[in-house]
C-alpha cells in the first residue's frame, strides 16, 4: 500500500489514496500502520476517496481501528494531498465526512505550487445532548446549561466534580476549563476515565483547557479511540465554542496545542458556522505491505 505520512499542528496520520490503492480491512490496517514501534507510526489512518456528493470523501480510522467521523487537523491534510497530488486544481473545494460536507480554502505556496495550510469551515456547533451525544442526568443542575445543553455543569469522575461544556463538531468533546498549567494535568490518568464514563454513550473526546488571555488559551486533548495527540482540529474548535458560551475568551481565539498554534473564530450564535485556521505538511512518502 502507497502512504502518504504527514501532519496537521503535530496531529499526524497515514493517508492513502483510495483512487488507486485497495484495502480489504481498512479497520486493522489502521491498527497496524499505526503502531509507532513496528509500523509507521500514527494517530490513525485516513482515505482519500472519491465521493458522489463532494469533490473528494474523507474516511478516517483512529489508531485503534475504529471508525472516526471526522478530524479538523486531518481534513486540512486532505485537502493538501489532494491539491499537491494533482487529483484537483482548485484552492476552495468540497470534503465529505461521516461529520457532514466541509469547506476548504487553501493557502498555497506559489514558489513550490504546493498547499501550506487551509482555512476550514467547520460548520455549526451542536450543544442538543442527544446529538452530541451526552447523557444530561449524568450531569449536577448546576452551571449555565440546560436540558437543551450542557454548558460549564459538574460530572463526577472518580470522586472528583469537574465542570464540563459539551459540544460535538460532528464527533463529541467534553471541555474542562483548569486553573494549572496544561502540562503539569494528569491526563493519562484522567483522559481515559472520561473518554469512557457513561455520561457519554458513544464515549468522548476530552480536552484540558487553561485560559490564558481573552484571545488565547492552551489545551491538551484525550482523543477517543487514540489516547493523546499533539493536536484536535475538531477539538480546539469545540474548545472555542466552549470558551465563548461560558464568556472567557472573544470570538477569535488562538488555541495552543502540544504540536502547535490552531486559529478558531466563532460569531457566538448557534447557527453561525466555527472557523478554522491552521497548517498541514508532508513528512514522507513510502510503501508498506498490509
Amino acid at each position: 500500500m502507497k502512504f502518504t505520512k504527514m501532519q496537521g499542528a503535530g496531529n499526524d496520520y497515514v493517508y492513502v489514496s483510495g483512487f488507486t490503492e485497495k484495502v480489504a480491512d481498512k479497520s486493522a490496517a489502521a491498527v497496524k500502520v499505526s503502531d509507532r514501534h513496528f509500523g509507521i507510526g500514527s494517530d490513525g489512518l485516513i482515505f482519500i476517496n472519491p465521493s458522489e456528493n463532494a469533490d473528494f470523501e474523507m474516511e478516517m480510522y483512529n489508531s485503534d481501528g475504529s471508525r472516526a467521523e471526522m478530524c479538523g487537523n486531518g481534513i486540512r491534510c486532505v485537502a493538501k494531498y489532494a491539491y499537491d497530488n494533482r487529483l484537483t486544481d482548485k484552492t476552495h473545494f468540497t470534503i465529505e465526512t461521516l461529520a457532514g460536507i466541509k469547506v476548504i480554502d487553501l493557502v498555497i505556496d506559489e514558489e513550490t505550487n504546493t498547499a501550506v495550510a487551509a482555512r476550514v469551515d467547520m460548520g455549526a456547533p451542536i450543544l442538543d445532548p442527544e446529538l452530541v451525544p451526552a447523557d444530561p442526568s449524568a450531569f449536577m443542575m448546576s452551571g449555565l446549561g440546560d436540558n437543551r445543553s450542557i454548558i460549564d455543569r459538574a460530572l463526577v469522575v472518580d470522586d472528583c466534580a469537574y465542570s464540563v461544556t459539551c459540544v460535538s463538531m460532528g464527533n463529541p468533546h467534553a471541555i474542562i476549563f483548569i486553573d494549572t498549567p496544561v502540562t503539569e494535568f494528569p491526563l493519562e490518568q484522567i483522559g481515559p476515565r472520561f473518554e469512557s464514563n457513561p455520561a457519554f454513550p458513544r464515549r468522548t473526546n476530552t480536552e484540558f483547557v487553561r485560559v490564558l488571555s481573552r484571545d488565547t488559551v492552551e489545551m491538551r486533548v484525550w482523543e477517543r479511540g487514540a489516547g493523546e495527540t499533539l493536536a484536535c482540529g475538531t477539538g480546539a474548535s469545540a474548545t472555542a465554542v466552549a470558551c465563548i458560551l461560558n464568556g472567557l475568551t472573544e470570538h477569535t481565539v488562538t488555541v495552543k496545542l502540544l504540536g502547535g498554534d490552531l486559529k478558531i473564530t466563532w460569531e457566538g450564535n448557534p447557527d453561525d458556522h466555527v472557523y478554522m485556521e491552521g497548517p498541514a505538511t508532508t513528512v514522507f512518502t513510502g510503501e508498506i505491505d498490509i
